[in-house]
């Protein structure tokens, strides 16, 4: 089946900031919880290495607090690690909470565009759960632009266009109502749209649906790293990393 791009629910921008931040918190609680990239520290370490410094520019980050797990495994063999979290809507209350959690984040305020990113911020630049929000064309001009500035990216995404993929989306309303309770910080009005008028749960099942649709798959990351200009000044690294049943579909790109 080929890519779908419909819409997500959390990238309009009338549907409520309260639901999308709800729906994002629970999405960075699963990350936190099941050590979701943990298959892929040896990726972002060598992208680490490619930048020559101890910085993440983290871009399109949502709330940043899903790689609160993924920076403390990090820390372990880089001390002076620093991650920037940035977005083209920064939500500064989550980006402040995850600062406090974890000092060595840090963000900025105003809006950065992923497809151009600006040339100043440097270090490794990642996209985690966010590459498949964009069209084939704004996905090149976010590689295109690593490229230009020859500047590391790393992408992540844990959804793919498969069965199983979607029957976990389809059932995981059934997660949200089991876990809610132990999300954090605590919040009267997650309760109420999780237990008494579901719409957190159906929200989360409906994106994680077409989440599953937008996907790239590895071949078509590679169509897209085969229309890019000096596309050979970098080496390019697409695959899987899979620890235990979950895989995390990956694109590390890298300045020769």
């Amino acid at each position: 089946m080929g890519r779908i791009h419909f819409f997500e629910l959390e990238d309009q921008e009338w549907f409520p900031a309260t639901w999308r931040n709800y729906g994002t918190d629970y999405l960075q609680f699963i990350s936190n919880t099941a050590k979701m990239y943990k298959s892929v520290v040896p990726i972002i370490q060598k992208g680490l290495d490619a930048a020559g410094n101890n910085q993440i520019i983290d871009l399109a980050s949502g709330g940043g607090g899903g790689l609160l797990w993924l920076n403390a495994e990090l820390l372990k063999t880089n001390p002076d690690l620093k991650i920037l979290l940035t977005d083209y809507f920064p939500n500064i209350t989550a980006f402040e909470r995850t600062k406090k959690v974890a000092g060595n984040f840090d963000y900025i305020s105003s809006p950065v565009d992923a497809r151009d990113v600006p040339p100043n911020l440097k270090g490794l630049r990642t996209q985690f759960l966010s590459f498949h929000h964009f069209k084939p064309r704004d996905a090149r001009l976010i590689l295109q632009n690593a490229i230009d500035t020859k500047i590391p990216i790393a992408i992540f995404e844990v959804t793919e266009r498969s069965i199983p993929s979607l029957i976990s989306a389809i059932f995981s309303p059934i997660a949200v109502l089991l876990l809610t309770p132990f999300i954090r910080p605590f919040s009267i009005g997650r309760l109420f749209f999780t237990y008494l008028i579901p719409i957190i749960p159906l929200f989360v099942m409906f994106d994680g649906i077409v989440s599953c649709l937008r996907t790239y798959s590895v071949k078509e990351m590679n169509d897209i790293i085969d229309r890019l200009e000096n596309k050979d000044s970098f080496t390019w690294d697409i695959g899987k990393a899979k620890t235990g049943p979950a895989a995390v579909s990956y694109l590390l790109g890298v300045p020769k």
